[in-house]
């Protein structure tokens, strides 16, 4: 047998150490999982009624399957609504559930005919039947009523606007509340007095329940014109300046429980990674920072960092050039470390969005290690331009560094992992 070169022998650890970051992320997905966290929440808090079901966001139906599983017939029937690839219909009638699907990331006419859909399953309720309602990420965009006044069109525009701003979500959902008849506390009022538990998958920073969707039955005191922002072009300032919105007296208050976070999607990753044999270190400062800047940041940290695993999570921004190419935040974000560890071959780093997406596309994120710029400009990439175009899903997509995991059943913000091994390593 021959035996392998120095380089060939760390070539196959930075290769295992990628699949090891692969298996960590997916730990960290299956702690917040919707199916597992609403079981066991249900399981521990079971209502003690029959209840109509209604779930909204990108983790729906894997939020109303947990319910089905712990409570059975005891939900009565039940409304989910989530984007495109995200339902199963057949599931969903064999259990007495009716889906819909609204448009993500941009609100549509789906969203619209959702909005009024809800409404009119709320409306014909029994007025003491039980609610169950469970929320996760991607409702803002989901379902809408719009205030009068404002038009499908405005809509768009205002959202398209909004996730080209580089804007953080609780300012972004500050505008979305101000043009709905729904968001911040307005559907309360179609609830009506029915007694009412909220179960919710945190995608936001603090775990606001007044922020995660937009707040549809939590009341935000704040009238339009005190949301901080950014200097907004005129015509949205118009809209937001049209008037607050029209909305249904609230009639009840809401348990409200936060059955899955960024920090427990941590805590798994950081399992996982233990059980891997690998130290761990979990960094609790909320990346929140420009995709590009906290790439570069990461990374550093990853230079200096002991061997083992280094887990952070957040929500990084970016503002769009006006031709945006492919990609989201992550795949900037780990394109940005690419470039601080190439050459390294002690060092790889993933950035994923906990939801299976980043951007418009299908890809979840990347994996990037000291060989990614290299193999991506052999296949006629270029770092700069893609960094400065948006472009950075082209790139990854060259260097065979990108994720694609599928609808996640959950949505707690973006996991970003670096793994650096011990031994001898190339200062590249």
């Amino acid at each position: 047998m021959v035996a392998l070169s120095a380089w060939e022998k760390r070539a196959v650890d930075l290769s295992g150490a990628r699949q090891d970051l692969l298996t960590i992320f997916r730990g960290g997905l299956a702690r917040v999982e919707g199916r597992a966290v609403v079981g066991d929440y249900l399981q521990r808090q079971p209502p003690q009624a029959g209840c109509s079901l209604i779930a909204i966001g990108k983790a729906a139906q894997s939020m109303a399957m947990g319910a089905i599983d712990i409570l059975g017939r005891r939900v009565v029937d039940g409304l989910v609504i989530s984007k495109a690839g995200h339902l199963d219909d057949d599931e969903l009638h064999r259990n007495r559930l009716r889906g819909l699907v609204g448009g993500h990331p941009i609100p549509d006419e789906g969203s619209l005919r959702a909005g009024q859909m809800l409404l009119g399953y709320l409306s014909s309720l029994p007025p003491e039947r039980p609610l169950l309602f469970l929320i996760s990420g991607g409702t803002s965009s989901l379902v809408e009523v719009l205030t009068p006044g404002v038009t499908a069109d405005d809509l768009r525009r205002v959202n398209q606007w909004l996730l080209a701003s580089g804007l953080p979500i609780h300012e972004m959902n500050g505008v979305r509340r101000a043009l709905s008849q729904i968001k911040g506390g307005g559907l309360l009022g179609a609830v009506g007095k029915r007694p009412v538990t909220l179960l919710l998958i945190s995608d936001v920073p603090g775990d606001d329940p007044s922020v995660i969707g937009s707040g549809l039955l939590v009341p935000t005191v704040a009238p339009p014109d005190t949301i901080p922002g950014a200097a907004w072009p005129n015509w949205l300032q118009a809209l937001v300046d049209g008037g607050v919105p029209k909305r249904m007296t609230p009639g009840c208050s809401p348990q409200i429980h936060i059955v899955a976070n960024l920090a427990a999607a941590q805590e798994g990753a950081a399992d996982t990674a233990r059980s891997l044999g690998y130290p761990v270190r979990i960094n609790r400062a909320l990346i929140d920072s420009a995709a590009e800047t906290a790439g570069h940041r990461l990374a550093m940290e990853m230079l200096d960092a002991r061997p083992g695993v280094s887990i952070w999570g957040g929500e990084p921004t970016m503002r769009l050039p006006d031709n945006p190419g492919r990609g989201g935040r992550n795949q900037h974000l780990a394109l940005a470390a690419a470039k601080v560890i190439c050459g390294r071959d002690d060092i790889c780093f993933l950035a994923a969005g906990t939801d299976g997406t980043d951007g418009p596309g299908e890809d979840a994120g990347a994996v990037v290690d000291g060989g990614t710029l290299g193999r991506g400009q052999r296949a006629g990439q270029d770092v700069s331009r893609a960094l400065a175009g948006a472009d950075s899903g082209s790139f990854l997509l060259s260097s065979g560094d990108l994720i694609r995991t599928g609808p996640t059943g959950t949505n707690v913000m973006d996991l970003f992992i670096g793994l650096r091994l011990g031994g001898n390593q190339s200062d590249g």
